[in-house]
């Protein structure tokens, strides 16, 4: 680990790098599709080093959080202030996230209701058992790389007859949304870096379609700033040869085939569904629900949630355009100023992996 940030080593990347650029024309666009490479850029300087060797790395949708509509917090923020004797779990930042009807870190829960931060699917699946007389809903969130886990907890709980227990789901999938981004005509990218943990699970043939049918090269890269740039180098000798493909720069993580045994627990509670992601609007088989044969552990479907799916962000808030690389954090006018990490107005400045985040607290060093 040390030596993908040894300073030497970075700089001989960055070197590498620039030769490859010169015969090339600028800037270059690569969207680092992950929350944790935006992270990354940020943190160790790399977007401002890659800036000047003539590459232009763009935010991509990388980010759960970020990307469900503020439907499914309306609907858990209605859930918990309406019904008595329930108990909302989910992760910290989904309390955060700001709506039209406030966020779940303010909201006032019914007489014997509360909000609980967890930190897997199953601390909530043991907050049901001990808790038989309140209705227990896991408000779960996540891409491939959490998904599994969330399944798993959905059979354990219908495996265990636990009456009490739910799963409110927002459960997404990484490449369709690379399809909706590249029949856009507003970003004109010319490479991607695919995120390092979801293609442990997925593997690289779901990337595939990218390079043969768009001619668009990538590369699956981990998350040191040395894995980064060789991910970047990568893209750049696929553009060079005009060879796109999906190469691999994880290798020490990511399988060619990922981990099959996950994907066979997804595919035994889970079907695909069309999926509304915020920025990028409704995305054909981009979602993930529970199989009608578990519909008990299915909360929307249990406790009757009425999910309308509007424009997703608050008023002056620009996270959608974020997400699909079309601007910036600080285009955004809210950015730094009334749009804060102690006062956010979206949940790209909610989310570790949110790049207006990253921005804020890297960026502008």
């Amino acid at each position: 680990m040390k030596e993908l940030r040894a300073k030497e080593v970075i700089l001989s990347l960055i070197s590498s790098i620039e030769k490859k650029t010169a015969v090339l024309p600028k800037p270059i666009k690569i969207m680092e599709v992950c929350g944790t490479h935006t992270m990354t850029l940020h943190r160790f300087g790399l977007k401002e080093m890659l800036s000047g060797a003539g590459i232009e790395m763009l935010s991509g949708p990388g980010c759960p959080v970020c990307i469900t509509p503020n439907s499914y917090h309306e609907a858990a923020i209605d859930l918990i202030t309406r019904r008595q004797h329930l108990i909302l779990t989910t992760f910290g930042d989904m309390t955060r996230v700001p709506t039209s009807k406030g966020s779940l870190q303010n909201a006032v829960p019914a007489p014997e209701s509360l909000i609980k931060i967890v930190y897997s699917p199953f601390e909530s699946i043991e907050v049901a058992r001990q808790n038989p007389d309140k209705e227990v809903v896991f408000f779960g969130v996540g891409f491939e790389t959490t998904i599994p886990a969330i399944a798993l907890a959905v059979k354990t709980a219908f495996r265990e007859r636990l009456r009490n227990y739910s799963v409110l789901s927002a459960l997404w999938i990484i490449p369709p949304p690379l399809r909706a981004i590249l029949d856009s005509p507003e970003v004109g990218i010319q490479g991607f870096l695919y995120p390092g943990h979801v293609s442990a699970i997925i593997g690289l043939r779901p990337y595939r379609f990218v390079a043969e049918e768009y001619g668009i090269p990538g590369s699956v890269a981990g998350f040191e700033p040395g894995d980064m740039l060789l991910g970047v180098s990568a893209v750049l000798d696929q553009i060079r040869n005009e060879r796109p493909s999906v190469s691999n720069e994880y290798a020490r993580v990511v399988r060619p085939d990922g981990n099959p045994q996950a994907r066979d627990i997804m595919e035994e509670m889970l079907e695909p569904k069309d999926a509304v992601w915020r920025g990028l609007g409704l995305i054909p088989k981009s979602g993930l629900k529970i199989k009608a044969k578990y519909r008990s552990i299915d909360a929307e479907h249990k406790h009757k949630l009425s999910l309308i799916h509007k424009d997703s962000d608050t008023e002056g808030c620009r996270c959608g355009e974020v997400l699909r690389g079309k601007i910036a954090p600080p285009e955004c006018g809210l950015f730094a100023r009334r749009c804060k990490p102690d006062s956010p107005y979206g949940p790209c400045m909610v989310s570790f992996e949110g790049a207006c985040l990253a921005y804020h607290k890297y960026g502008r060093r």
